[in-house]
């Protein structure tokens, strides 16, 4: 029985078909992500469970998946393959989904969250890899920010998801909104099958002439002579046994890595995102209302992110990040001023939109092109893992954080939480700081001389 690489070796492949079809694990991440946020409360009332309890469980168990994915997702992606992982990504999903769907106590519930958290963090280091390693320079950016573009699809349907079936089933309603994220995933599952292997992972596997018939298909220019520098910058890297990523020759990369991602989560976007609708019935808005108006802050994501995607491969990825930062600066010191002050909800909406949108053009666009482009091809999976964990790590922990000082008795957080925004506006002007003197310009440079420049370049 051929496989299906082989049945279609005659035929051109779509280079952005392909993408997309790996990109759409980003649309169950972000599905996964925020699904959460319309079963947080029935759920917190269903158990009666702590502050504490509920933060480390409930709330952030599937992130403390996602960091363990994260960590561990090079390993088999550099092994096994940037296909094979991708398609147990749609299997993991499908597992969370019906799990949690099905649970009738909080730890079970919180066992298949966290195997939905590992589809998360493996997704988060094996699609960014995959789509840049097949992409050419000057698609790159675009090509890899569909990755980022269906999470934030993902994120505005489970908002929309959440609202129609709020009331749908009276107590149970939570577990619609889990379980219904079973159907993207076992779609995404099926499609994984018919896209080729990474041309990058196969040359580095000693796999040539594979890889060239991949490239040809993917109508790639001089596919032959593409073959040979790849596998010269690949046997560069493994004769000089510069495969580990904590030696020195690394040092500028691994910074940058953890900067964005640190970066990332300190802006607060994951706070935000799990908990829309509980921000927004701070405000004054009903249940219903807050849901709809999470549905507002998910459709500003995706426009801006389009409008991203648009202008990555353009403007460029530095360019970006400070009109972001920019935006992130505003929007937070005016949320934070509108707690302060009571300004009202829909204030407080207008700037938590801006917030989103400069999420979305900036660090949600760059983010993932970034980190998967930086690294050379013998270390890549690794450098994505490391990337995507340090990320997750400080997700899990705002997450983890946060209830407690939403919930908690003492302090001024539970009636006013602006003290929160204000540090995370504070954070993101020591973000602008470091784009403007470290972030360098990646866009239109191959991976092989990209890794060249920032590897050499001291």
């Amino acid at each position: 029985m051929q496989n299906p690489d082989t049945k279609l070796s005659e035929k051109r492949i779509s280079l952005s078909g392909i993408s997309l079809i790996a990109a759409l694990a980003g649309f169950i991440f972000g599905f996964d992500t925020v699904v959460i946020s319309g079963a947080n409360l029935p759920i917190k009332e269903l158990w009666g469970t702590t502050p504490l309890f509920h933060g480390f469980f409930i709330m952030s168990m599937a992130l403390w998946g996602t960091v363990i994915g994260a960590i561990f997702g090079g390993f088999p992606t550099e092994k096994f393959g940037r296909k094979k992982v991708l398609l147990s990504v749609g299997i993991l999903f499908s597992l969370s989904a019906i799990g949690t769907a099905l649970a009738t106590n909080p730890y079970s519930f919180s066992f298949f969250r966290f195997i939905g958290g590992l589809g998360i963090g493996v997704s988060s280091v094996v699609a960014p890899i995959y789509i840049s390693e097949i992409s050419t320079p000057e698609n790159r950016g675009k090509l890899t920010g569909m990755y980022q573009f269906n999470i934030v699809f993902g994120l505005l349907i489970a908002y929309i998801s959440n609202y129609f079936l709020k009331g749908f089933d009276g107590a149970n309603d939570w577990r619609w909104m889990l379980g219904i994220m079973v159907v993207p995933a076992l779609v995404y599952a099926l499609l994984v099958i018919f896209v080729p292997e990474s041309p990058r992972w196969l040359v580095m596997k000693n796999r040539e002439e594979e890889a060239e018939n991949i490239i040809t298909r993917l109508g790639i220019d001089n596919p032959k002579e593409e073959v040979i520098n790849i596998g010269n910058s690949i046997r560069d890297q493994l004769m000089q046994k510069r495969t580990s990523i904590l030696i020195p020759r690394y040092k500028r990369i691994m910074w940058l890595a953890f900067f964005i991602a640190f970066f990332n989560q300190w802006s607060g976007i994951n706070f935000i995102l799990y908990y829309a609708p509980e921000i927004l019935e701070r405000s004054g808005l009903a249940a219903k209302d807050s849901l709809f108006n999470s549905i507002l802050l998910g459709g500003i994501n995706i426009i801006f992110t389009f409008l991203g995607l648009h202008l990555i491969d353009k403007s460029g990825r530095k360019k970006l990040l400070v009109i972001g930062s920019f935006g992130y600066i505003i929007s937070l010191v005016m949320v934070a001023w509108s707690f302060y002050t009571h300004a009202g909800s829909v204030v407080l909406l207008v700037f938590l939109l801006l917030f989103c949108a400069s999420h979305a053009i900036g660090q949600g666009t760059v983010i993932w092109v970034f980190i998967s482009e930086i690294f050379p091809t013998a270390i890549r999976a690794k450098g994505q893992s490391f990337g995507a964990s340090v990320h997750w790590i400080f997700a899990a922990f705002i997450t983890l954080i946060t209830p407690v000082f939403l919930d908690s008795d003492k302090g001024i957080f539970k009636e006013n939480p602006w003290p929160i925004f204000a540090f995370f506006a504070f954070m993101m002007i020591l973000q602008l700081i470091w784009v403007f003197i470290k972030v360098p310009e990646t866009k239109g440079i191959s991976l092989e001389e990209l890794s060249k420049k920032l590897v050499s370049d001291e």
